[in-house]
């Protein structure tokens, strides 16, 4: 993807060709031929147009070829229209499926677009040829562009990451991934080419061609990588055979200060071996071609044949040369001053060529040539003798001493390749390392970066081994960040932000496979039993992979071999595929061992360059390391190394945990690599390889998303601050709430419902609706930029006008004084003027009227200031007054303190004197309290041990109540059916495994919540991050609040009666204030009356004086008092502390008494258990019968232990919560401290005595609490104690009844066996009538077998129909669904057409209103044009009427003129006639004249008039002619547009109105289909439903039957066994019959006597039963109802709980509100001290004044009141140490507190295993009904078999009866024929009858019907109801 500069255009490869793409005719085309996607094995998808449906088929005919083929329908994919061909992003597209996005991909790399968006992140398919898209023009092209402004380009991902990362100042990622092959390398020098250029350093700004320093190193760092990091591959030519993160650090600016290499996981195994058509890196290539002959003699070098390591010699690269390579390596070396990497290139070179040999006689390896061998010490400067020693007989260390061992050829061979590795990997690393450090700028600090990812692509080979385990693994967790990135944060940034959205799983869920792999435990994953292997001794990779077959052969992602033949030894599945893995030599690659002997000589190398790359020798796996491994099992050697020890797995592990962190803190962008084909040839795109890469990357999920999400978000204020242009009135002015005027804008916006969603801080966009705004926003700013510069033009023209005015009246004015000048200045008047003008005074008064002026001006200015100064000392004397009214203030309230202080010493004496004897007082008190309290320690004590005592008891009774009842119930569950219950035991099984299932489903959901909250806390780490300083002083103050809240909830009630009495003291500190306050205003009335008294001022300082030296002989004799008392008061505080120590010591002793105690109570419960777990494996030897019962009582052991244990955490959390709450009570002393403080500051020397009185009082009140509690804890024990009592008493009866019980059994049996005997003969009969039936059931079994096999087969293959249906139906469910989800985004397409549309015709509505709006203005303005014409017409009509009366006028004068001068003429002419007057003839001459010349000047008048008359008429007519032409050009024009913007609307008018028919025809035609569409979708889903509860049915069907089965084959199996046994016994009891027979009559007449008394002892044995479960009943309700006593007693305490913690809420804001009172009084102090230091300044000013005796006076107060100050700041620390000791007595309450909080523990573990009992009780309840209803069962077989019984026990008695009576017949016939009487014979019925009376007791029962009869008594009982059925039953015994 390299620059090329041919003269090919770049825009070709970028620009789409829309004439090509908007082509009619393929549109047509595709509408009338209907063309779908059908699926094809070469093209992946081919198009096809529909042209029959046949039910669930379609048939087709493919475009191409015109072939007809038939498809399902559910394969069918929908074609797009051909307007979105080759479009840029495929998130734009309507049909969204796997062919459209190929074909778009397909036809844009035909076209030679290789890039392509697809919704959030952009494709790049590898175009195998160099394009001209990369040059400086392209990269100017994408600069300060936005993404959807350009073609799509990776300059474009890098321009947005760029932006972003100075916008948000968040840090950003590039993540190209993709397989080997795909182009990520190259995307990435892109990448760096781009950032190079457009963030270049300062240095480099002034030439953006020329590069700075830092960038170009930046770039030549990339051959060097390249060479000794890359590789020829299959797949690729320059594959990278290392994983690199390039971090390129940024300043705030936006220039490149610094970057950072690193890298993972390098494939040094290249360097010795490599596969067919592959090389090796390329540095041996180049080094080995482009060598010069003096370096190859230098380094040894040979031809490429005569390397090893080269395993394909010379394979040539094509269109890339080896030497050309090599030179530009060498210059970017040289750049960086790199140098002597040759020499260890060629030295890894010769490792290769050293070659072994193995001996004849034994395995030991020897080097038959050793000139390899000097070769290589020669380049890394070693011993050649010492380097064969350690590789041939190598010293390792055993035990203590060093052995020298022979190494076989093979073990030699494996060292120089290990050595040759490790070699390459140090230099490799040793380059990256000198890379980074010559990137590094450490004076500038970067404050955002750019990561850029460019690591090994996913590889599936046919046999994988480590290193493709190691980058399938980095893949798994990048495809896991882009599936969290892209899926899961996207969807729980709508959750958080309240929008409506279903969660959408895209079945991209890679954590299952990512834990098969790095897992820790529970169970290891891959690389953890790996790492566990190589610590193991005699460990091999077959051991490996059969613990790896162990440990996850069951895990979903994990499969075995299929076959013994495969050569994989396991296989995982990935998300790109199944990939098979052969772990051979995994061990020793996780190990990767060396042999330390030659790598200390390569430590000690003469070479600095090869001793530096050696320098970790101590940190390697040695030889003697891995010997004992083999050999021994962890020797010595091997233990001391094992800290150091880090295996291979275990390093890339914490490397790739490490860039996962950075890349989540980043703002990742992905670029997806795809590669067209595996042929590398330009132009060929092969459609599986790329379906199944979109497939793999998830590029359809992400597309999808992008679709159906909301991908564009903007905060409030931003989208206010934006976009609030387009909605210029919607938002009212004042304050409004972001989310509100969002709301507003979008509803004056007008936007579709459907494109936008609100959340709580955001407003989120459908893709493209964000552009589209901006797109308005350009336009609207456009708009107004251009009205701006339209507004200013014309006022710059309306100036320019408006100058051109001025100018002309200024010239207009210049003419016309011009041309009155040149009138003028031939007037001799004007020149007379001219003249005399000037010597006049009237000009000079102007000038002296200004200066006047000024001058006024000048004193105004003068006056303003003054008047200002005024102001100012007028203020300035208030001010003084004031502060002399201040100071005479002052000066009375000294004087009033200096009285108030000596009246206060006067009382302070008399109050110490008070003080001093209710200390003492208190002091007594005191001792009493604490002898008080000692003793009650000592009962509290002696209490708490009894206690714990009798619980230890009452546990172990409890113990042995369960293990009889355990027992009884065992007894009881002896006699009942376990073939029924081995059936339910299977259903319950069935029912669990359901349920395993559904849990294991539900640990699913809970990871996946998990993951989301990991996700959010990754979110929120950084906000927390910066709030950790506030919030950890908060949790401080907040642990400490919840530890004094727990420490004060039994103490609510006391702070109440404080609270109480601390409101007393602010009263009464509230009443002496008002008190203070009265006394404060008499003083100030005595000081005014003292003031009027200022004559006798003398004379009361003289008396003054003589009071004060009073005073001081009093002071001093109460200083020596108070001496006394502070040494009274320390002797106090040293016996208060010796009687502290003795308590904390008293203390000690008894918590070591407890201890104790506690231990013989441990031991006595672990005997206890011994002795129970001896009974249990007892009982489980006589228990055989019953394992599985068994089962669930170790089940509930192990329950039972999980309690134990979490008891004993719970112990460990009240412990810890116990050392919070003496934190806690220490925080509160403090604080009380701090309130006594303040107290003591406020109320002084007065109130301590009424706080040491009110302390005695509370501790008082406490030792009365606390009697009040152990009273209630010695009634509690008491109660205990009883009942205890009464159930070891009952416990005792227990066990007689047991023994009873027992003895019972035992004469039941010993009955039942004498009764066996009797009833072999009944027996027999029966068994052969069994045998009979048997023999019939066992046929019509065999026929229901039949049957139900048949039956099973068809419900089988009914099942698998079902299941066929089912597929086809979820196949068409999908199919609808992805056009149901196509429909409704074509759906929303079309709404937003109609949406525009709408706006369209309302913006035309506008334009039409407008164009109206214009059309009236343009006829108002015409209208006023013509009446303005009109008025001047008026004008010009009355200026033409002048101007033709002046005319005439003019001629009137000139004809008068005329007249005269021919009157003239002839009186000049008739001079001589007349002759007469020629004095008046003058006079009429000048009058004449003067009349001639007055004509002239009216006449010259009259014509400059009528000039500028007739000039305005020509100026109007030009100018009326003018407009009138102007607005005839105006009108037409206006008219012409109008009818053209007439025509246009109308035109669009129609084309809308034929838009809005289409529409509206589309979408009917769209809600008719999506109406089908959900109808068939109903339909589906109804078919579907049906499908279902059919399977359904037939599974539970199938289940009955198999159960059926079941019991008819467990049926016939026991009827063959009792077959059997009845054969075996008939031919038993046809042996015993005989001798039976003959028993029978000595038997019956030995049971007659002894019947009576066993049915009497049947009797009381039924009554025993019946009472002992009688009372196990009563035992059971009394449990029930103590059980429910304690919940009651338990909610009460609870409610109790919850009342003192709402008393606790009371008090704590009670003392909230007194802290914040004793806040206000101390600042209200506070300032009152301040009030009072300022008048002590102002006093001292003034007291200067007063003279010496004020002086003298103040300086005696001041040390009075300093010695004051003294005693107080001493009774203060009394007061502390006194805190102190109540702090102390308050511990001692604490630890009754904890006691009785773990009596409450206590409590709470009775009442957990109450509920454990009940939870047992429900259980046996549960059984007991399943065994009720089993013994309902039994008891119908039991009847049935009692009535058989019952017959053939009459028969039985009739026959012993008759045998009896002919018995009796026969001794009478001997007796009487002895006698020799007659012979008499009677009948059977007389028989029977004498039988009947001799024997009137009834018969005997057998134990069958003894035991039914007591079971049913007993259910009787329990049911609390008896049958009138079952009463005969119960009282047959």
């Amino acid at each position: 993807m390299s620059q090329r500069n041919g003269p090919e255009d770049p825009e070709r490869y970028l620009f789409v060709d829309r004439a090509v793409v908007y082509n009619p005719a393929s549109q047509a085309d595709w509408t009338a031929k209907k063309l779908v996607w059908v699926p094809s094995e070469r093209h992946g998808f081919e198009a096809a147009s529909l042209r029959e449906e046949r039910g669930e088929e379609v048939v087709v005919e493919l475009a191409e070829n015109g072939k007809k083929a038939v498809v399902g329908k559910d394969d069918i994919q929908k074609m797009n229209p051909p307007k979105f061909s080759k479009v840029e992003d495929m998130a734009e597209l309507t049909c969204l499926n796997e062919a459209s996005v190929l074909h778009n991909l397909k036809d844009r790399y035909y076209s030679g677009l290789i890039y392509t968006y697809s919704g959030l992140f952009c494709v790049v398919i590898n175009p195998y040829k160099n394009l001209p898209i990369y040059s400086e023009n392209i990269i100017e092209m994408y600069r300060g562009k936005k993404r959807h402004e350009m073609p799509p380009h990776i300059y474009a991902i890098s321009e947005s990451a760029y932006r972003c990362m100075l916008q948000d100042r968040e840090d950003q990622s590039i993540l190209c991934t993709g397989e080997s092959g795909a182009g990520k390398t190259e995307n990435t020098k892109k990448v760096i080419q781009y950032l190079a250029h457009v963030a270049s350093s300062h240095k480099g700004r002034r030439d953006h061609n020329i590069p700075g320093e830092l960038e170009r190193q930046l770039l030549q760092a990339n051959p060097i990588l390249e060479a000794f990091g890359n590789a020829k591959t299959v797949k690729n030519d320059n594959s990278s055979r290392f994983g690199k993160f390039i971090r390129v650090n940024f300043d705030v600016a936006g220039y490149i200060v610094g970057a950072n290499i690193e890298t993972y996981l390098l494939e040094k195994s290249r360097a010795i071996r490599q596969a067919k058509d592959e090389r090796t890196f390329h540095v041996f290539y180049q080094l080995l071609a482009g060598a010069g002959e003096h370096l190859k003699t230098d380094l040894l070098l040979e031809g490429f044949s005569s390397y090893r390591f080269l395993s394909n010699g010379n394979v040539t690269i094509p269109g890339q040369q080896d030497k050309d390579n090599f030179q530009e390596t060498m210059d970017a070396m040289h750049i960086m001053s790199f140098s002597h990497e040759e020499i260890v290139v060629s030295a890894v070179l010769q490792f290769g060529n050293i070659s072994f040999r193995k001996e004849r006689n034994t395995d030991q390896a020897s080097m038959p040539e050793n000139t390899a061998a000097q070769k290589l010490c020669h380049l890394l400067g070693m011993n050649v003798m010492e380097f064969t020693r350690a590789i041939l007989t190598p010293r390792i260390k055993v035990g203590r001493d060093y052995v020298q061992k022979a190494q076989t050829k093979e073990q030699a061979d494996f060292a120089m390749e290990a050595l040759a590795k490790a070699t390459y990997e140090r230099l490799f690393r040793w380059l990256v390392h000198r890379i980074n450090r010559a990137l590094d700028r450490t004076k500038r600090q970067g404050a955002s970066f750019i990561g850029i990812l460019d690591i090994a692509g996913f590889e599936i080979f046919q046999l994988n081994s480590f290193e493709q385990l190691c980058i399938n693994y980095t893949n798994e967790r990048l495809q896991q960040l882009f599936n969290h990135t892209m899926f899961i944060l996207e969807q729980e940034e709508y959750q958080r932000e309240g929008i409506e959205w279903s969660f959408i799983d895209f079945g991209l869920d890679l954590q299952p496979c990512i834990d098969l792999i790095e897992r820790p435990n529970n169970p290891p994953g891959i690389l953890a039993l790996l790492d566990e292997e190589c610590w193991f001794p005699k460990a091999t990779d077959k051991t490996f992979v059969d613990k790896v077959l162990q440990e996850q052969g069951t895990h979903g992602k994990f499969q075995k071999p299929r076959q013994l033949k495969d050569k994989a030894d396991f296989c995982i599945i990935h998300y790109a595929g199944r990939v098979d893995y052969k772990a051979d030599e995994w061990l020793m690659k996780n190990m990767d061992p060396l042999n330390d002997n030659v790598a200390t000589l390569l430590h000690q190398s003469t070479d600095k360059f090869v001793s530096e790359l050696w320098k970790d020798v101590d940190r390697i796996v040695g030889l003697d390391q891995v010997a004992g491994m083999a050999e021994t099992a962890f020797g010595a050697s091997y233990k001391t190394k094992k800290g150091m020890f880090r295996t291979v797995g275990q390093l890339y592990k914490e490397s790739l945990s490490r860039l996962m962190a950075t890349l989540r803190n980043t703002n990742p962008n992905f670029v997806r690599c795809i590669i067209p084909n595996h042929h590398k040839r330009a132009g060929k795109l092969e459609p599986q390889l790329v379906l199944e890469q979109l497939r793999c990357n998830g590029v359809l999920e992400g597309i999808r998303i992008c679709r159906q999400g909301f991908p564009n978000r903007i905060l409030f204020q931003e989208f206010r601050q934006r976009y609030e242009i387009l909605t210029p009135n919607a938002i009212p002015k004042g304050f409004m709430d972001g989310k509100q005027a969002c709301d507003q804008m979008i509803k004056v916006l007008e936007l579709d419902a459907n494109l936008y969603r609100i959340g709580q801080s955001k407003i989120f966009f459908r893709a493209g609706v964000l552009a589209h705004l901006e797109e308005e926003r350009d336009l609207k700013i456009t708009d107004i930029i251009i009205y701006f510069q339209a507004a200013c033009r014309g006022y710059l023209a309306r100036k320019a006008f408006s100058k051109k005015q001025q100018q002309l009246s200024a010239l207009k004015v210049l003419q016309r004084n011009c041309a009155a000048y040149l009138k003028l200045k031939h007037w001799q008047w004007w020149r007379l003027f001219t003249k005399v003008k000037p010597l006049l005074q009237v000009s000079r008064q102007e000038e002296e009227m200004q200066a006047k002026d000024d001058e006024l001006l000048k004193v105004k200015e003068k006056q303003g200031k003054v008047e200002e100064e005024l102001v100012e000392m007028q203020k300035k004397q208030q001010q003084m007054t004031e502060e002399k009214s201040i100071l005479a203030e002052q000066l009375q309230a000294e004087t009033e303190l200096f009285a108030e202080e000596i009246l206060h010493d006067l009382e302070s004496r008399e109050q110490l004197d008070e003080e001093e004897s209710g200390r003492q007082k208190l002091q007594l008190e005191k001792v009493t309290a604490e002898a008080k309290m000692k003793k009650h320690e000592e009962v509290i004590l002696v209490l708490e041990d009894q206690n714990s005592k009798f619980l230890k008891e009452k546990k172990l009774l409890e113990e042995r109540i369960n293990e009889m009842s355990s027992v009884l119930t065992e007894e009881e569950e002896k006699a009942k059916n376990l073939g029924k219950m081995k059936n339910k035991h299977e259903n319950m099984i069935v029912d669990l495994e359901e349920r395993l299932k559904k849990e294991e489903k539900g640990r699913q959901e809970l990871e996946k919540a998990k993951r989301k909250l990991d996700g959010e806390l990754s979110d929120l780490q950084e906000q927390i991050g910066e709030q950790q300083a506030q919030v950890e002083e908060l949790r401080q103050q907040l642990t400490k609040k919840e530890e004094e809240a727990q420490v004060f909830q039994s103490r609510g009630e006391e702070e109440v009666t404080q609270k109480n009495g601390a409101l007393k003291q602010v009263r009464e500190l509230q009443a002496q204030m008002s008190e203070l306050q009265e006394d404060l205003e008499t003083e100030k009335l005595s000081r005014s009356k003292a003031e009027k008294l200022k004559r006798d001022l003398g004379e009361e300082l003289e008396a003054l004086k003589t009071e004060l030296e009073d005073t001081l002989d009093t002071t001093a004799t109460q200083q020596e008092l108070r001496t006394k008392r502070e040494q009274e008061v320390t002797e106090l505080k040293k016996a208060m502390e010796e009687e502290a120590r003795s308590h904390e010591a008293q203390v000690q002793e008894m918590r070591l008494r407890h201890g104790t105690a506690q231990e013989e109570l441990a031991e006595q419960l672990e005997q206890a258990k011994r002795v129970k777990a001896n009974l249990e494996k007892s009982k489980q030897m006589q228990e055989g019968s019953t394992k599985e019962l068994a089962l669930e009582v170790k089940n509930l052991q192990q329950t039972k232990q999980e309690a134990e244990h979490r008891r004993k955490k719970m112990d460990a959390q009240l412990q810890e919560v116990a050392a919070r709450a003496a934190e806690g009570e220490r925080a509160r002393t403090e604080l009380a401290e701090r309130a006594h403080k303040l107290q003591a500051e406020l109320d002084g020397v007065t109130t301590l005595l009424e706080e040491a009185e009110r302390r005695s009082l509370r501790t008082s009140k406490d030792v009365a609490g606390l009697e009040g509690t152990l009273q209630d804890t010695q009634e509690l024990l008491a109660e205990e104690t009883r009942q205890k009592l009464g159930l070891s008493s009952r416990l005792r009866q227990l066990e007689e009844e047991k023994s009873a019980l027992q003895e019972q059994q035992e004469e039941e049996e010993e009955a039942r066996g004498t009764l066996e005997k009797a009833l072999l003969s009944v027996q027999l009969v029966e068994t052969k009538k069994k045998l009979e039936e048997e023999v019939g059931l066992l046929e019509g079994l065999e026929e229901v077998k039949r049957r139900l096999q048949k039956e099973l087969e068809l419900a089988a293959v009914r099942a698998e129909e079902k299941g066929v249906a089912l597929e086809k139906l979820e196949k068409s469910r999908s199919r609808l669904q992805q056009e149901l989800e196509d429909m409704s985004v074509e759906l929303d397409h079309q709404r937003q057409l109609v949406s525009t549309l709408e706006k369209k015709q309302k913006k035309f509505d506008q334009l039409l209103a407008e164009e109206k709006s214009v059309a009236a203005r343009y006829g108002e303005e015409r209208d006023r044009a013509e009446a303005e014409a009109r008025e001047k017409e008026t004008k010009a009509l009355s200026l033409t009427r002048a101007l033709d009366e002046a005319l005439e006028a003019k001629e009137e004068l000139e004809r008068v003129n005329k007249t005269l001068r021919a009157e003239m003429e002839d009186l000049m002419s008739s001079k001589d006639d007349v002759g007469k007057n020629v004095h008046e003839l003058e006079k009429a001459k000048r009058s004449q004249d003067q009349q001639l010349e007055e004509m002239r000047v009216q006449l010259e008048e009259l014509e400059d008039e009528l000039q500028a008359t007739e000039d305005a008429k020509l100026r109007l007519e030009v100018n009326m002619q003018a407009m009138k032409a102007q607005y005839d050009r105006d009108l037409a024009g206006k008219d012409e547009m109008g009818e053209e913007k007439k025509r246009a609307l109308v035109k669009q008018v129609r084309e809308m109105e034929v838009e809005l028919d289409d529409e509206r025809k589309q979408r009917a035609l769209a809600v008719a289909a999506k109406k089908k569409l959900e109808a068939d979708l109903i339909d589906a889903v109804g078919q579907i439903e049906g499908a279902n509860k059919a399977r359904d049915e037939a599974i539970k069907h199938l289940r009955k039957l198999q159960a059926q089965m079941k019991d008819y084959h467990r049926e016939l199996e026991e009827a063959r066994a009792s077959r059997d046994e009845v054969f075996s016994q008939a031919k038993e009891n046809e042996k015993k019959l005989k001798t039976l027979e003959a028993e029978i009559l000595q038997l019956h007449e030995v049971c007659l006597p002894n019947r009576g008394q066993r049915s009497e002892g049947d009797a009381q044995l039924c009554v025993l039963l019946l009472c002992s479960r009688s009372a196990l009943l009563e035992e059971k309700r009394r449990q029930e109802a103590r059980i429910a006593h304690l919940e009651e007693e338990l909610e009460e305490e609870q409610g109790n709980m919850e009342l003192l913690n709402e008393r606790f809420r009371k008090t704590s804001m009670q003392v909230d509100s007194l802290s914040a009172e004793l806040g206000a009084e101390r600042s209200a102090g506070q300032k009152s001290e301040n009030a009072r230091q300022q008048l002590e300044r102002l006093n001292k000013e003034q007291r200067a004044k007063l003279g010496e005796l004020e002086g003298v006076l103040k300086t005696r107060f001041k040390t009075t009141i300093s010695t004051l100050e003294i005693k107080i700041c001493q009774l203060e620390e009394q007061m502390e140490q006194e805190a102190k000791e109540r702090a102390a007595a308050n511990k001692i309450v604490r630890r009754t507190e904890k006691k009785l909080k773990e009596v409450c523990m206590q409590v709470e573990d009775e009442r957990r295993h109450a509920d454990q009992f009940k939870e047992q009780m429900e259980k046996a309840n549960s059984r007991m009904k399943q065994l009720k209803r089993q013994l309902e069962e039994a008891e119908e077989e039991a009847t049935r078999s009692n009535a058989a019984r019952r017959k053939l026990q009459r028969e039985l008695d009739d026959a012993t009866e008759a045998s009896e009576g002919l018995g009796r017949e026969v001794n009478t016939l001997k007796s009487r024929l002895r006698r020799g009487g007659p012979v008499s014979f009677s009948s059977g019925r007389s028989a029977r009858r004498q039988l009947e009376d001799t024997s009137p007791e009834p018969p005997s029962p057998d134990p069958a019907s003894l035991d039914l009869a007591s079971l049913d008594a007993a259910s009787d009982l329990e049911q609390d109801s008896k049958t009138p059925d079952e009463a005969p039953s119960a009282q047959l015994v």
